[in-house]
Formats: C-alpha cells, structure tokens, sequence
C-alpha cells in the first residue's frame, strides 16, 4: 500500500537550472586551461610593463634627524609670576601671560608655515634644484631641464598658464617643499623625526640639517626681540607706578626676560636639541623596484584570468543559445 509522504518529506524535484548555478571547480580549471595564452600573455605584458615602470622611477633617499624639545625655564618661571602677581599687573596694563621660549607646537607649525617654508627655500637657493632638476629617464642620474631652467642665462622657462608664473610662486613653492618634507612627533617620548627624502642624498643630508638650524634661530630671534620690547615697556611703565609691590614685579620680569635674552645668545639649539643628527644616507629609501614588479605580474595575472573566464563562459552561452535554436527549428 502506497503511503503519499507528508509535504515536507516529499524531496525536492531536481531542477537542472539550479544545478548549473553551481560553481563547478573543474569548469571553472578547464575555462582557464583552454584560455591559457591570453593568461600568459596579459601576464607577460603586465610584467614587462611593471618592469619598464620600477627602472624608470628614480632613486630617492632619506636623510632624518632625530630631535628633542629644549625646554625654556623661563616660561615657567613668567607663568609661576603670572599666577602670583598677574591681578596686580593687569591693573597695571602689563600682561604676565606671554615670554618665555616658544613651544615646540608653535615651533613646528612655523617650519611647515608656507612663509618659513618659501624663505627658508629661496634664502638657501634651493628654488632651482627643487623645482628643475629632474630625473633622467631609466637611469640613476638627474640633471637640470633645459625645458625649465636655463643655466647659461639663469632664466626660467618653463612654459606655465596664468596665474602661474614662469618662475615658481610661494604657493608651488611650499607644496613642492611639503612633498619631500615629513615631519612626525612621537607622543610617548616626545621626540621629533624630521626628514627629506631627495634625488641627491648629500643634498638631502644638508636641508635637513639647515632645516633644523633655521628654524631654531627663526625663533631665537622672535623671542629675543619680544624680550627686548617687554623690557622697554616694563621700564617705561616702573616710572607710572608708585607702589612698591608693583616695581618688585616689574624688575622680577626685566629679570627674566634678561635670561631668556642671555638664554638665546649661549644656546643654539634654542627650541630643538639635536639627539640624532643626519648624516648621508646610503641606500635608498624607495623605490622598491621588486615589488612592484612582482605585485605587477600579480595584477596582471588576475586580470588574465578574468578575461579568460569571461571569454570562456561568454562563448558557451553564446553556444547554448545557438544549439537551443537549431533544436526548436
């Protein structure tokens, strides 16, 4: 006697279309193995190519000093004032807020500034090396472009459109700099790594160096001078001022801005102490020329893949439907 199963015992009839939505390994072997030239081939000039790219790419170094804040007493010394006397003081029209050796933020936000950055670059003559010196193609060397720079006239000639200028603007100028330039600050130590990475490593050695000293002397001079105007106006305001608390004030401040001025002229490491100074580097930091030949043929052999697999299963459709055809005719 035939039992009819309950509905969800029944088993599932076999439908062809749901079998071939199945990923079949083998197919999947053989579309590629029938299709192996256009593998090898895409492969082959993905390779040849990424060859051609890693040796026409020129060789950079890094050079990079390793640096330490130089923390100036003074500015302690001003706040423990400013804390103590600064109610007295504001009365008086002086404000204890300010003085002392600039911070190493302010210190690192002057180096990247666009006006630090193109003095410093056209103050050291660096505008023509940065700007027309350029690689030689598929070779080690670089020289300077005639298309841009002239040697024998020391004209430029590069050929710019409005409102560019044949001769390169602040602008280009701190945009091209800030690409060559890095610098980072480790938040546990607090120590500073600033680096160039150039064509020319004796040249890459030395701006990093000049770098470091520039900007310590940029802010040398600005403390100094402020220190100087404070003094002349805390002298100017002792003499409006009777009151003996307040001239006490006022000559403890002369007093520490004379340090800090005596603190600039002994110190040239004034916002940054050198820990780790650059030297010459030796090897080059990129570019690295095997791997981007092998991530190249990788690529290439991917896409010669694809387009095998999608040859294959187009041209078996294409088949499909031509024999579903024939049968219905």
């Amino acid at each position: 006697m035939n039992q009819k199963l309950p509905q969800n015992l029944q088993e599932t009839p076999y439908s062809p279309a749901a079998a071939s939505d199945e990923i079949d390994l083998m197919e999947l072997w053989q579309a590629i193995w029938s299709q192996k030239f256009k593998v090898i081939f895409t492969t082959l000039v993905f390779a040849v190519l990424a060859v051609l790219f890693a040796l026409n790419q020129p060789n950079m170094y890094k050079s990079e000093v390793l640096l330490a804040p130089a923390e100036a007493e003074q500015g302690g010394k001003l706040a423990a004032l400013a804390g103590q006397f600064g109610g007295l003081a504001s009365l008086a029209g002086v404000d204890l807020s300010g003085g002392g050796g600039g911070s190493t933020e302010e210190a690192l936000a002057i180096l990247k500034s666009r006006s630090f950055v193109t003095q410093f670059v056209r103050e050291n003559d660096l505008l023509v090396p940065l700007f027309a010196l350029q690689p030689v193609p598929f070779s080690k060397g670089v020289e300077i472009s005639s298309d841009i720079y002239n040697v024998q006239t020391k004209e430029w000639v590069r050929e710019v459109q409005p409102p560019y200028t044949k001769e390169p603007t602040d602008w280009e100028i701190h945009k091209a700099f800030s690409e060559i330039l890095n610098v980072s600050t480790d938040k546990v130590s607090g120590l500073i790594t600033i680096s160039i990475e150039w064509y020319i490593p004796e040249q890459a050695q030395k701006w990093v160096t000049l770098l470091v000293e520039k900007i310590n002397a940029h802010m040398k001079k600005r403390d100094v001078e402020e220190a100087k105007k404070s003094i002349q106006f805390i002298q100017e305001k002792i003499n409006e001022v009777s009151l003996v608390d307040m001239q006490a004030i006022f000559y403890g401040l002369i007093e520490q801005h004379g340090r800090t001025i005596m603190l600039a002229e002994v110190r040239d490491e004034y916002v940054f102490r050198t820990i780790d100074p650059a030297v010459v580097p030796l090897e080059k930091s990129k570019p690295k020329r095997a791997l981007i030949c092998v991530l190249g043929t990788l690529l290439g052999g991917m896409l010669g893949v694809l387009w095998a697999l999608v040859s294959y299963f187009a041209t078996k459709r294409k088949d499909e439907s031509v024999g579903g055809l024939g049968a219905s005719e």
